[in-house]
């Protein structure tokens, strides 16, 4: 029965997304106002091109840090081409996924486009739900 069940049931598709060219200060505050571990980075009709996460962030806080001034863009700290999953992966193969890799959430595209995010606390809740 669960194999049957796509992330599409299950995933968040209100995201806070962010554009490539935000100041990266913004993008920091962002995150951290709306407690966030990170956003997708997309252009225009929502084509996903990248991840900001905190880790990313360091990045450009420890250039602060040394150069007493926070500069960049999104597009220059953003982990480009991150790992996705398709809208209508099986749940069950999703979870594969999560087994396989680090990753805490996966962007989800469909026909390229960013429709949402699914976390390893989504697809729990999907197994626990169909038990």
């Amino acid at each position: 029965m669960t194999e049957h069940r796509t992330i599409a049931d299950f995933m968040v598709t209100d995201v806070l997304t962010v554009p490539p060219g935000m100041e990266i200060l913004h993008a920091v505050r962002l995150l951290l106002d709306r407690k966030l571990s990170g956003a997708p980075v997309v252009e225009e009709a929502d084509e996903l091109v990248g991840m900001l996460t905190k880790k990313d962030c360091f990045k450009a806080a420890l250039n602060a840090a040394y150069y007493k001034e926070w500069s960049g863009t999104v597009d220059q700290y953003m982990t480009r081409a991150p790992e996705t999953l398709d809208a209508g992966l099986d749940i069950v193969s999703a979870a594969e996924r999560f087994l396989a890799t680090p990753y805490r959430r996966f962007p989800v595209v469909e026909d390229g486009r960013l429709v949402g995010l699914l976390s390893r606390s989504d697809l729990l809740r999907a197994f626990v739900q169909l038990s």
